[in-house]
């Protein structure tokens, strides 16, 4: 019940506040939540996940969490990426009060006085590579793309800027463990790096994007959530591989934040050469793997897999391969590591007079038709001011034209992100879309982090208010109010972000 009472919360409120708390809207507990909480009282149905920090001792987590929470708070003040810094740093935060818990609990369990060594595998801004390495555990992090948060940790945090192709060369045998925290199309390999690097090596994952062994994950079993089936596919892949696969909940601002581990193996050392046949046999089977020549029958999977976990989905173009032998130890020929350069979908890189069309064609629509990008002849007084109706999405695409839509339906969430792109015109809530009225905004806090005050700061009259240039009736604030300038003369030039100092 308390896993799925934050995830509905996390869902109805689009984000998650400062340290993986969540603050709901007071409508949604007025109008919602008592509806909710007696249908879930009386819904028979067991939850398909673990309860939350099931596998360590919560006591000893919640110190460990707030330490390092106390510890590392300044990186919000001082973050340079565009991400929000409240959760992505108390979201590693978390991740590594849990790892260091758990990995004290083994130690206990071992004997072992040494710390951990460990290798994060797609490790992204690189956060926690840094707090595991402050914490005495030695350690690296790979990532296809540097970070520009990179340059602040200091030469003591290790940091790696190269793909990672699932080969003979991409083996760690002197690794206790491998991490994988949001890793994408390395997520499935994770368990094969591991299992393969020697019959030590653990590993931690927190599977997120649906991935498979190449190209995307798709579920076939209706009776699951695409998030359930993967999970149990990675779980089956930490299996075959020879691993006792572990579950658990974490505690951090992300609806996806069920973990897998890998903490011991299912057979003995002697039974490497066997096991990993089995491997490579389940590998192949799974969509992308080698095509039999005609008249050949393929190699049958391991016991299990030909009915495991949904997952037998579309190829990305040009996966599927001939069975030639894969070169330089390739383990499977159709893999393919993502770029170095991202590619921008997310409506950002639309040419800006589409995007301002589209935004004028939606602004006209919820108007009443409107014609708008001229002002009124007549000044109107604010109360007057015509905020417009709410539509549906569905209703806004079903006015837009073909070739628009085709267009936005290449980028990821198509018109509901180039609207959300637009949040100084619309607000996008539920499904629907309507004019945003500034009158409603929340006076600025005095206590927001640093960061944020900053960058309003800089922010400030650096663009022109889109109501003053197209809506009927102008802006709905005085100028001396309004963040956005009130024609050119009151523009000021973009100030340039100055470089962050290290750690």
């Amino acid at each position: 019940m308390c896993i799925k009472f934050s995830s509905v919360i996390a869902k109805e409120n689009e984000r998650w506040h400062s340290d993986g708390i969540v603050y709901p809207k007071p409508t949604w507990l007025g109008e919602e939540l008592l509806a909710k909480l007696a249908r879930w009282c009386v819904e028979s149905r067991q939850s398909g996940f673990k309860s939350t920090l099931s596998l360590i001792s919560i006591m000893k987590y919640s110190k460990a969490y707030q330490a390092l929470k106390e510890k590392y708070k300044d990186m919000v003040k001082v973050w340079p990426e565009v991400t929000d810094p409240e959760k992505f740093v108390y979201e590693d935060v978390a991740l590594a009060a849990y790892l260091l818990i758990l990995w004290e609990e083994e130690r206990a369990e071992r004997g072992e006085p040494a710390r951990q060594s460990f290798v994060d595998l797609g490790c992204g801004n690189g956060l926690l590579v840094h707090i595991l390495s402050s914490e005495g555990h030695p350690g690296r992090g790979i990532d296809v793309r540097r970070r520009k948060v990179w340059d602040m940790y200091g030469p003591e945090t290790h940091l790696e800027e190269s793909a990672i192709t699932p080969n003979d060369k991409t083996l760690f045998p002197d690794v206790d463990w491998l991490i994988g925290n949001h890793s994408d199309e390395l997520t499935p390999w994770i368990p094969v790096i591991a299992a393969r690097s020697s019959y030590n090596c653990r590993f931690f994952v927190v599977p997120c994007c649906f991935f498979d062994f190449v190209g995307k994950y798709q579920r076939r079993q209706s009776k699951k959530t695409q998030y359930r089936g993967y999970l149990d596919f990675i779980t089956e892949v930490g299996s075959t591989c020879g691993f006792h696969v572990e579950e658990d909940c974490l505690r951090i601002p992300s609806t996806k934040r069920v973990c897998l581990i890998g903490k011991s193996r299912t057979y003995p050392p002697a039974g490497e050469d066997s096991v990993d046949e089995r491997r490579t046999r389940y590998i192949n089977s799974r969509p992308g793997g080698p095509v039999s020549p005609p008249g050949q029958v393929p190699a049958p999977p391991p016991p299990g897999a030909a009915d495991g976990p949904e997952g037998r989905g579309a190829l990305d173009a040009g996966a599927r391969h001939t069975p030639e032998s894969p070169a330089e130890g390739l383990w499977l020929s159709g893999f393919h590591p993502r770029e170095k350069a991202e590619c921008v979908r997310n409506c950002a890189a639309l040419p800006r007079d589409f995007i301002d069309r589209v935004v004028l064609q939606v602004a006209n629509l919820l108007l009443g038709g409107k014609q708008l990008n001229m002002r009124s002849s007549q000044s109107r007084s604010a109360k007057a001011w015509n905020r417009g109706g709410s539509l549906s999405l569905a209703e806004v695409a079903g006015e837009l034209d073909r070739d628009t839509l085709q267009r936005l339906k290449r980028e990821c969430g198509g018109l509901r992100t180039l609207l959300r792109n637009s949040p100084q015109v619309f607000q996008v809530l539920n499904g629907r879309v309507r004019i945003r009225d500034w009158r409603e905004e929340r006076p600025r806090k005095e206590k927001e982090p640093e960061a944020k005050r900053r960058l309003f700061s800089e922010t400030f009259k650096t663009r022109i208010c889109w109501f003053f240039a197209h809506h009927p009736d102008g802006c709905v604030l005085p100028s001396d109010r309004c963040p956005f300038a009130h024609g050119p003369g009151e523009l000021r030039p973009a100030t340039a972000r100055k470089k962050t100092q290290p750690l």
